[in-house]
């Protein structure tokens, strides 16, 4: 027998472990190297006359790749090799095994070997040895058994699956394999004893449908259908018996089918999967030409099934009418059930809102006003338990639906006055209350060209709960009508409701603004910005600033940034006054007369806002200089903008005015605790250094004569 191996040397000659490696057999590593030559330095670097591609390059390097060495292949000649190479391989597989004992597939790889050495007794052994260890490891059970098959050892094989299938019941691959044997074998008995004693383990329902189809292979119809009996009876489930019930239709046995379908109804009926029995049920009867048994069956099913699992057994039963019944029959069968089904819900949870919702689309699309009245009045009369406002947003929507249903459709317009009372009526104002009634209530008063009533309406909601929307609709009506006095009473009430909304002084001063009236526009501004207490204060002091800028009022805008500058101080307000100051005219009331124009030159002007708005920035400076030396960052943005503001200027700017205390950014770190405080990380963060900080730490004029030697340094380098 010729076998591969590692050459033997012809008798002993090997080489030391040392200079071998067991890879690759006679060749020692240094008969194996490859000598690469030794790099040549390049002595002419200039551009070759034909250059080459690197695609030519890489398909010259893979033409002139040497092959891999391998260890070349050894025949072996007599029996004394052939016994040394099976000794030294065994004992490579039982060290391997001795050390990886739980190891399948090293047990597994042994005995293909053995089994290539057409040494079976071995190979059976070795398997024995691994069932020892893994027996319930049933790949191995496989392996060993499709050894056994492949080798012709049946009777070995059928030792082996016995005892697999005796230990290992539940592996249904153990099974197929068994019985698959036994049919190769033609041992068709021996098959079905073995199939009977899977049935005594009671599998699943594959293992029934293989044993089926077995006996329906050998033609055995009448020992299939005693197993169906017996499958159904230990699966009473809807799929096993219309499986059972298509097997006697398919051999033309209706009534043996019908009877089948009866026992499912029987038994199962109140299955959770009731629904596909009844409606293979029924769809057999169609195929019968049952109509009113089908008919029938579908009725049972609709009232015996949950509606909610019934969905697909309403579309069968709608579809079966669409063909064999009349048109009255299909919107009376569709309209039924689905009204069933909306009661069955209504009753189970009369507090589900989005159930009546359904169920009132359903009617409406009846268009049966009775009904229709019925159900809203049902609807309605299911108050939330709770006076909370959560409870009440989605119940309050059956009222809303309900007025527009009476308006629109019913044109019944006392009653749904009636239903907008009865709502008012019923909602806890004093805890809660919607704007979006009172006001549907009064536009259906104005839709009626009742004007005093809508009036009442808003009044009262202002008066038992006003909310913002209601102040805001109620204007606008009173604003399109051109009651302006009734505006002005409307905005004091909701300024008095909620004196520190700004969009309420701000809309009452806009009015007043397009009324002409200026100084009662001051006024509300005036009385607006005293306020304690503002949502929005800052919104409310550009307006008033663009008011009185708007009015030519220059004088009036100074004190007004005077007067915000001293609430707050922040970096817009200041950028903002020396905007103002840098596009505003000059003087007071009078600016605008002809006599201070024709005194004053345009050149004078120009400088003097050159001068006021200098001004600003250098108070701006000063004040974050000394009072908010912390805020580096906002007074580097604010010499940022006057630099700007200097150069927009053009010659009457004066840049090296600003560039003097412009700052040097330098980068630091900064340390950052962890939550546990273990560790600390660093940050880099830009800090700003004034000159006015240089001069008072000589730390920093340390890092400042640093930084001039580092910068000249770099200067010399450029210059080299």
């Amino acid at each position: 027998m010729a076998l591969t191996t590692r050459p033997s040397g012809g008798g002993g000659d090997k080489a030391p472990p040392s200079a071998s490696d067991p890879s690759l057999g006679f060749l020692t590593k240094r008969d194996t190297e490859v000598k690469l030559p030794r790099a040549t330095r390049v002595k002419n670097k200039t551009p070759a006359g034909v250059q080459i591609t690197a695609e030519q390059i890489l398909r010259e390097a893979r033409e002139r790749q040497e092959p891999e060495i391998r260890p070349p292949k050894q025949k072996i000649t007599d029996s004394i090799e052939l016994s040394e190479y099976r000794l030294r391989r065994r004992k490579e597989f039982e060290d391997v095994i001795r050390r990886v004992r739980w190891n399948v597939n090293a047990w597994v790889k042994y005995a293909k070997w053995e089994e290539q050495q057409q040494d079976f007794a071995r190979a059976r052994s070795v398997y024995e040895r691994a069932l020892d260890v893994a027996h319930r490891d049933h790949t191995l059970w496989l392996k060993y058994a499709e050894f056994e098959m492949r080798n012709r050892f049946v009777n070995h094989a059928r030792n082996v699956w016995d005892r697999a299938v005796s230990l290992l019941p539940r592996v249904d691959q153990l099974w197929y394999k068994y019985i698959h044997m036994e049919e190769l074998l033609g041992a068709v008995a021996n098959a079905r004893q073995v199939f009977e004693r899977w049935m005594a383990w009671r599998p699943d329902t594959a293992g029934w449908n293989s044993y089926i189809k077995f006996e329906l292979r050998y033609g055995e119809v009448e020992r299939a259908r005693a197993i169906y009996e017996r499958f159904v009876a230990e699966h009473p489930r809807p799929d096993t018996f219309i499986r059972y019930a298509k097997f006697e239709m398919k051999r033309g046995e209706v009534e043996r089918a019908r009877r089948v379908y009866e026992r499912a109804a029987e038994l199962l009926g109140d299955d959770e999967d009731a629904e596909v029995l009844f409606v293979a049920f029924a769809e057999f009867e169609e195929r019968c030409r049952e109509v009113e048994r089908a008919r029938a069956i579908y009725k049972y099913a609709l009232d015996r099934v949950p509606k909610g699992r019934a969905e697909e057994l309403y579309r069968k039963f709608l579809a079966f009418e669409k063909q064999f019944g009349d048109r009255e029959g299909i919107e009376d069968a569709i309209v039924g059930k689905r009204r069933f089904q909306y009661e069955d819900e209504v009753r189970k949870n009369p507090l589900n809102y989005d159930s009546w919702f359904d169920y009132i689309r359903l009617e409406e699309s009846v268009m049966n006003k009775d009904r229709i009245r019925e159900v809203y009045e049902r609807a309605i009369a299911n108050v939330p338990p709770a006076e909370e406002k959560r409870y009440w947003q989605r119940y309050i929507y059956l009222w809303i639906n309900y007025a527009l249903y009476e308006e629109l459709d019913g044109k019944d317009m006392e009653r749904t006055r009636e239903v907008y009372r009865e709502c008012l009526k019923l909602i806890p104002h004093k805890k809660f209350t919607f704007a979006k009634w009172w006001l549907m209530a009064a536009q259906f008063e104005i839709r009626q060209k009742n004007l005093k009533a809508a009036r009442q309406i808003l009044g009262n909601a202002i008066g038992m709960a006003p909310k913002g929307k209601i102040f805001k609709k109620y204007i606008e009506i009173e604003l399109y009508l051109g009651n302006f006095d009734r505006c002005r009473t409307l905005y004091e009430k909701y300024i008095e409701w909620s004196p520190s909304n700004c969009y309420a002084w701000r809309k009452y001063a806009e009015l007043e603004k397009n009324l002409s009236e200026t100084d009662r526009a001051r006024s509300i501004y005036e009385l607006a910005i005293a306020q304690p207490a503002l949502d929005t204060p800052e919104v409310l002091w550009k307006e008033y600033l663009q008011f009185e800028i708007d009015e030519k009022e220059f004088d009036r805008t100074r004190e007004l940034y005077e007067r915000l500058l001293d609430r707050t101080k922040h970096l817009k307000v200041w950028i903002s006054y020396a905007e103002f100051e840098a596009s505003a005219g000059l003087g007071g009331e009078d600016s605008e007369g002809e006599e201070i124009q024709n005194e004053v030159s345009s050149q004078e002007q120009q400088m003097e806002r050159v001068r006021r708005c200098r001004a600003v920035f250098e108070k701006a400076f000063e004040y974050f200089r000394t009072s908010a030396p912390e805020l580096k960052e906002e007074r580097a943005m604010l010499l940022e903008e006057w630099l700007n503001k200097e150069v927009s200027f053009g010659d009457l700017g004066d840049v090296t005015l600003v560039q003097k205390k412009a700052p040097r950014k330098v980068k630091r770190k900064r340390p950052i605790p962890t939550e546990d405080g273990s560790a600390v990380s660093y940050e880099e963060y830009i800090d700003y250094i004034f000159p006015d900080e240089v001069a008072l730490a000589p730390n920093l004029k340390i890092l400042e004569a640093a930084y001039k030697w580092k910068k000249q340094k770099t200067d010399d380098t450029d210059d080299d």
